[in-house]
């Protein structure tokens, strides 16, 4: 596959730091030494969980947004695979499988966002769908659980999409969140993969957790409002006022999404002080992103995560990388118990 870069074992060894008396995460995972199908690669390896990246903010600028959500791959590897191997830890179940790379069409994020610019990004990000769908696709057809580290929110439509066909079957979704990417089909973007996949017919029903009140439009609560298969809840009825209560919320959302397969879509936005698109002052708190990871990947019919839009910076890096592997061994802990 074009785009898909394997992580060997060089590149292991290089992001290692041993230790004497310790034994390291990335000295137990599992590697592919050559790739040749996927799903063939993959299907007989005695894992659960699939890792790979997405090195792209191109759906970002294609949405208008503030890009460098292609660097989210590199701060979390380095950060993942030297946590301790302890029993905690699962590794052995873990294969990293490597990550999708568009450094090449990063060119044009750096162009100024005219509207032949931003037209020729849309169209990009489709042939990206199409990436992320076969690796997604090809993991679930597996029998393993992919966990989809970075790029913009713009790649849930490709997880949804190849769960689905994997699965033969519409998908439900879980989405952390403090905007609903529910927006009109005007070409891909970020703002715009769930709305996509509902309307192709690969997303069932969809939960916006945390939502927030000011960055979502009358006319996109309208249309939220008119359809049955989506449900939200706001950030300011959960946190500022009170009207809900967050584990009570919880339960509503895994009530609505759990009769089926579902995604659990977890976007950096909605997380206060971290580093993304659009970083938020006002948010939850790294632990309720965490409770919420935990609470639904122990549910049998959690077929994915994706954790997305973090922007980190050299003085942040290790920040989200730590972040966002807290996040993935959550996922992992729950969903093996």
């Amino acid at each position: 596959m074009q785009n898909l870069i394997l992580f060997t074992s060089k590149n292991r060894d290089t992001l290692l730091k041993v230790r004497k008396g310790e034994s390291k995460f990335g000295e137990h995972i599992q590697l592919i030494p050559k790739l040749t199908n996927i799903y063939d690669d993959i299907v007989n390896l005695d894992v659960d969980y699939v890792i790979f990246g997405i090195k792209e903010d191109i759906g970002v600028y294609a949405n208008y947004g503030n890009t460098g959500t292609y660097k989210a791959w590199d701060a979390v590897i380095k950060v993942l695979l030297n946590i301790q191997n302890n029993s905690y830890s699962k590794a052995k179940r873990v294969l990293i499988l490597g990550h999708l790379d568009y450094s090449k069409e990063r060119e044009l994020v750096t162009l100024k966002p005219s509207k032949k610019n931003i037209t020729k990004a849309r169209t990009f990000v489709a042939s990206i769908d199409n990436d992320v769908t076969h690796v997604v696709s090809s993991i679930v057809n597996a029998g393993k659980i992919p966990i989809i580290i970075g790029g913009g929110h713009n790649n849930a439509y490709g997880n949804i999409k190849g769960t689905a066909l994997a699965k033969n079957n519409k998908i439900n979704v879980i989405n952390f969140d403090a905007h609903t990417d529910f927006r009109p089909e005007e070409g891909r973007h970020s703002g715009n993969g769930f709305s996509y996949a509902f309307v192709e017919g690969f997303l069932k029903n969809y939960f916006v957790f945390g939502l927030h009140e000011n960055y979502t439009s009358e006319v996109l609560f309208k249309t939220l409002n008119k359809l049955k298969e989506v449900k939200y809840n706001t950030y300011e009825a959960i946190e500022v006022r009170n009207e809900l209560d967050f584990n009570s919320e919880l339960e509503t959302a895994l009530t609505y999404i759990s009769n089926k397969d579902f995604g659990i879509e977890i976007d950096c936005d909605a997380i206060e002080n971290i580093p993304s698109s659009a970083m938020t002052p006002s948010g939850f708190r790294v632990k309720h992103a965490r409770q919420l990871v935990h609470y639904f990947g122990k549910h049998k019919n959690a077929s994915y995560l994706h954790i997305c839009e973090a922007v980190p910076t050299k003085k942040t890096e290790t920040k989200v990388g730590k972040l966002i592997t807290y996040l993935i061994t959550d996922f992992i802990r729950a969903h093996g118990n």
